[in-house]
C-alpha cells in the first residue's frame, strides 16, 4: 500500500483534532543520532499550542527518566512499552508485570549469551545496566535475515524480539509499544479518544503504533521508507524529510491548522 503523503490538506482535516503526539525518539525526534534546535523550538511550540508530546521509545528507562525531565513533554515510555516516566512527580510506572526483575534480567542475559554463541559478532549495548525490562544489543550490520533467525529462537526460547535503527532488544513477548502506550493512555490520558491521538515513528519496533485498529492516524518520517516492505502495518502518512526533520514538518502543520 502506498503511503499518504502529508500535507496541509491532511493536516487540516484529518489531522484537525490532534490533542497529543505519541512519538518514537531516535530517528524521529533525532538528526544523525542528535537532538537539533529546530526539534526544541517545535517541541515548545507545541506544547504553547495545547498539543502534548509523549515519547514512547526502545531506550533505557535510566535514559528515559533524565529525557522526561529535559524535555517539554508529558512524559516517556521506555524500553518499547515496558516503563513509564511521568512528566511530574508522581512515581514510574511498570507497564509490563515482572514479579523478579532480577531473575528475569539473568534470563534475559542468558537469551543474550545463547545469540552471540551462533552471532560472534554482537555486543550488548552499553546501556544495559539502565535497564529493567528487555536487554538489548547494537544493531550494527546485521542482516533480515540475521534478524529473522534472531527472533524466531527469541519466541522459541519464550521472549519477544524487535529491532530498530540502533538496537536489538531481547524482550517479554506481551511488549510492544502500542500495548505500553495504551494502558498509559487508559490511566493517564483517558479524556482522548482515537482521533485527538497521532503516533509517529521510523522503524520496526514503531510497528504497532501503525496498527489503525488501534491508532487510526500515524505518521512515519520520511525514513521508514527503508523498512516499508518489511512491516505488516505502515503509517497512514508520510512526512518528505527525514528524523527529526521529519517531526519539526509535522509539527509545523499541525500548528498551522491551530
Amino acid at each position: 500500500m502506498p503511503l499518504t503523503p502529508l500535507s496541509e490538506t491532511v493536516a487540516k482535516t484529518s489531522l484537525k483534532n490532534i490533542q497529543l503526539i505519541a512519538t518514537d525518539m531516535d530517528g524521529t525526534l533525532t538528526k544523525n543520532g542528535e537532538f537539533t534546535s529546530n526539534l526544541f523550538l517545535s517541541l515548545e511550540k507545541l506544547a504553547a499550542a495545547k498539543i502534548q508530546v509523549l515519547i514512547i521509545t526502545g531506550r533505557s528507562a535510566g535514559w528515559v527518566q533524565a529525557i522526561k525531565n529535559y524535555l517539554p513533554v508529558v512524559g516517556a515510555i521506555a524500553e518499547n512499552g515496558g516503563f513509564f516516566y511521568p512528566n511530574h512527580n508522581e512515581a514510574p510506572k511498570f507497564l509490563t508485570s515482572i514479579p523478579n526483575i532480577n531473575l528475569h534480567r539473568q534470563h534475559l542475559a542468558e537469551v543474550f549469551q545463547y545469540l552471540k554463541s551462533l552471532f560472534p559478532r554482537i555486543e550488548e549495548s552499553v546501556d544495559n545496566q539502565f535497564r529493567l525490562t528487555d536487554f538489548t544489543f547494537d544493531i550494527q550490520d546485521l542482516n533480515l535475515s540475521e534478524l529473522t533467525k534472531m527472533a524466531k529462537i527469541c519466541h522459541s526460547k519464550g521472549y519477544g524480539f524487535t529491532y530498530s535503527t540502533v538496537q536489538c532488544h531481547i524482550k517479554p513477548l506481551e511488549q510492544d509499544k502500542a500495548t505500553g502506550l495504551l494502558q498509559v493512555l487508559s490511566d493517564y490520558f483517558p479524556e482522548l479518544t482515537t482521533e485527538k491521538i497521532l503516533t509517529v515513528g521510523d522503524s520496526p519496533n514503531d510497528e504497532t503504533l501503525f496498527d489503525e485498529g488501534k491508532f487510526p492516524l500515524s505518521v512515519g518520517v520520511a525514513n521508514i521508507r527503508e523498512y516499508a516492505d518489511k512491516l505488516n502495518h505502515q503509517p497512514v502518512y508520510i512526512t518528505s524529510q527525514k528524523e527529526a526533520e521529519g517531526f519539526c514538518e509535522l509539527a509545523e502543520l499541525l500548528l498551522e491548522k491551530n
